[in-house]
């Protein structure tokens, strides 16, 4: 087991009642100014550090780039929590098992959280968002659903990439992924919003938290700016009383450190669309 900060959930502000009710009625909620500037400060810092550093086998993700893409000399980082001799890995591993995550968490899901996945995206000018899409189609939690942490460590808005967000999708199941445009996405998949429904801009300040369910659609603009970057630091969870995740999330992690049994199955099948989706990503 490793050893974590000694704060406990009865310390820790969670959701708000009307947080509760957003979250219940859109299938997200934004924890505002969750993590202080300091914090966020030294994630930016450390993060940059090491993509100033070079590339790192099976750290920095340099899939489906283009000549002259500029994600090509800032690649988003996958699982980084799985290198602990690494300071961003430290870090990340930290920042998934946080104790402010976990309150918001464990009252989204009324039940305890359990820890699968952590990224980071460095978003710079020019870069290509990212196509509307589900996260358990790639997650394939089960009975239930998984649920993102993603944690502003810029400002992010319209003109730098920021996210948006299809509210009360969390209600319709996982839908099958038509091809996205390559020339606005760097993924593959596209999910499109159901009739009735309308994409809305998560505005959000470097600090900030959007918790949102796994079924709602959501994606990434490109980031028109011309000297911002949107980076974030993003988690995945699923809730404790499921049975089932794809294999490609382990080892699963609780939030007392220690890493989470054989109680939860391996994921079977490609799910609706008979794919097996990423081996290791989850678009963001």
């Amino acid at each position: 087991m490793l050893q974590m900060e000694s704060i406990t959930l009865d310390k820790v502000a969670g959701p708000t009642h009307a947080d509760l009710a957003q979250f219940e009625r859109d299938g997200f909620v934004v924890a505002r100014g969750l993590l202080s500037a300091d914090e966020v400060m030294t994630i930016r810092d450390e993060f940059m550090a090491q993509a100033d550093l070079g590339p790192v086998a099976g750290l920095f993700d340099s899939s489906r780039l283009i000549e002259n893409d500029p994600l090509a000399r800032y690649p988003r980082m996958m699982h980084p929590h799985r290198w602990p001799d690494l300071e961003v890995g430290k870090l990340a591993f930290r920042y998934m098992l946080d104790a402010r995550i976990d309150a918001y968490l464990t009252a989204l899901f009324g039940e305890p959280a359990i820890a699968a996945q952590s990224m980071f995206y460095f978003k710079p000018a020019g870069a290509r968002g990212q196509s509307l899409h589900q996260d358990n189609f790639y997650l394939r939690v089960a009975p239930q659903t998984c649920m993102a942490a993603w944690i502003a460590v810029d400002d992010a808005d319209e003109e730098n990439g920021g996210l948006f967000v299809v509210p009360g999708t969390h209600k319709i199941d996982i839908a099958c992924p038509q091809a996205a445009d390559p020339k606005i996405s760097f993924t593959t998949e596209y999910v499109a919003p159901p009739e009735g429904t309308t994409p809305i801009p998560a505005i959000m300040k470097a600090g900030d938290c959007l918790f949102f369910n796994g079924s709602v659609i959501h994606g990434s603009y490109p980031n028109q700016s011309t000297d911002r970057f949107r980076r974030a630091l993003i988690c995945h969870y699923l809730p404790a009383s499921s049975t089932e995740i794809s294999q490609h999330y382990r080892p699963l992690w609780a939030f007392d450190g220690s890493v989470v049994g054989d109680t939860i199955g391996n994921a079977t099948g490609g799910g609706p669309c008979g794919t097996e989706g990423p081996l290791v990503s989850t678009p963001h």
